[in-house]
C-alpha cells in the first residue's frame, strides 16, 4: 500500500482527508477496544442504544483528534513523506477552517454523551482534553505513542461507566491492555516516519528507542496478551477465548517477520495488521460471553 496521499482536489475531499474518512483502520484501532468494554460491561451483548452512541462517537472523535493532529503538525507534516500531501500542510485548507471542524466534531460526540448517565459525561470531558492535547506532545516528550494509549483507552472507562454506572477493577485491566497495545502499533507507526521526524526535530518512542525499538514492540505486545490471558482468568472465559488471543499472539508475531528489516513500508504494513488483532480479541469476548 502506498504512503502517498491523493493529489489536491475539492475542498470537499480535502474536508474527507482531513477526518481521515479514505482510511478507516484508524476508527477501528479505536472502536474494538470501546466494543470489548462494552461487551465485557454489559457481560454479552449491550444496550443498542449504548451500542450507537459509542460507535458513532467513536467515529467523531477519531476525526476530531485526526483534525487537531493535523492542526498541531501543520509545522512538521510539510517536512515528512508521508504526510506532506494532508490537506493543512498542501495548503487545501486553512487551519482556521481545520479548527471549526474539529470543534464541530466534539460539540456533536458531547452531544451524544449527554445520552447517558453522569459519570460517563464527567468521564468524555477528560477525554476531550486527552484529544485535544496529544498532538502536541511530540514537541516535548518522547511518549506521545503512551499518551495516544491513554486517549485511545479512555472509551473503555466511559463504556462500563455507561453500562454499569461504575467502573471495576476489571475495566483498568483491560484499559491496561488496551494501553500496551496502542503503545506497541502505535511505534510501528512511528518508525514509518523515523528519519523524518529526526531531521525535523520532532520526537516520538520510534525516535527514542532507537536499535531497541522491535525488542521494546515485542516486550509491550507480550505485556498486552498477558493482561488480556489476566482478563479471561478474572472472568473464567473458557477455550474459545484463549485460542482468539492466542490467534492475536499469531498476527503480532507475523508483523516482526514482515517488518524485522525495519524498511518503511513494512513498518506500515505491519500497523495495519492490527485491525485483524482487535477483531480477533473482540470475537474472543462475544464467544466468551455468549
Amino acid at each position: 500500500m502506498s504512503l502517498n496521499v491523493p493529489p489536491r482536489t475539492s475542498k470537499a475531499n480535502a474536508y474527507w482527508q482531513l477526518i481521515r474518512g479514505d482510511r478507516p483502520v484508524g476508527t477501528l484501532l479505536l472502536l474494538w477496544p470501546t466494543l470489548w468494554a462494552l461487551w465485557l460491561a454489559a457481560e454479552g451483548l449491550p444496550p443498542v442504544k449504548l451500542l450507537l452512541i459509542f460507535s458513532i462517537g467513536v467515529w467523531l472523535t477519531r476525526s476530531a483528534g485526526c483534525i487537531i493532529n493535523d492542526y498541531a503538525d501543520r509545522w512538521l507534516d510539510p517536512q515528512v513523506e508521508r504526510t506532506k500531501q494532508r490537506p493543512l500542510a498542501r495548503g487545501a485548507l486553512s487551519g482556521r477552517e481545520a479548527l471549526a471542524a474539529f470543534l464541530l466534531m466534539m460539540l456533536a460526540a458531547f452531544g451524544l454523551v449527554l445520552q447517558t448517565n453522569t459519570l460517563t459525561i464527567l468521564l468524555s470531558v477528560v477525554g476531550a482534553v486527552l484529544a485535544a492535547t496529544y498532538p502536541y506532545l511530540k514537541r516535548h516528550t518522547y511518549f506521545p505513542q503512551v499518551y495516544l494509549g491513554i486517549a485511545f483507552g479512555w472509551g473503555i472507562p466511559m463504556a462500563f461507566a455507561a453500562v454499569q454506572g461504575r467502573i471495576p477493577q476489571s475495566a483498568w485491566l483491560l484499559f491496561l491492555a488496551n494501553l500496551l497495545w496502542t503503545t506497541a502499533y502505535d511505534t510501528w507507526y512511528a518508525m514509518v516516519d523515523r528519519e523524518d521526524d529526526m531531521k525535523a526535530g520532532a520526537k516520538s518512542l520510534a525516535v527514542f528507542l532507537g536499535d531497541m525499538d522491535l525488542l521494546a514492540i515485542g516486550l509491550i505486545q507480550a505485556g498486552f496478551l498477558t493482561s488480556l490471558f489476566l482478563l479471561g482468568r478474572q472472568y473464567h472465559f473458557g477455550l474459545p477465548y484463549f485460542i482468539c488471543i492466542a490467534l492475536a499472539g499469531v498476527v503480532i508475531l507475523w508483523q516482526f517477520k514482515i517488518a524485522g528489516l525495519r524498511h518503511r513500508e513494512d513498518c506500515f504494513r505491519a500497523f495495519l495488521s492490527n485491525q485483524w488483532v482487535g477483531l480477533l480479541v473482540f470475537i474472543g469476548f462475544v464467544l466468551a460471553l455468549l
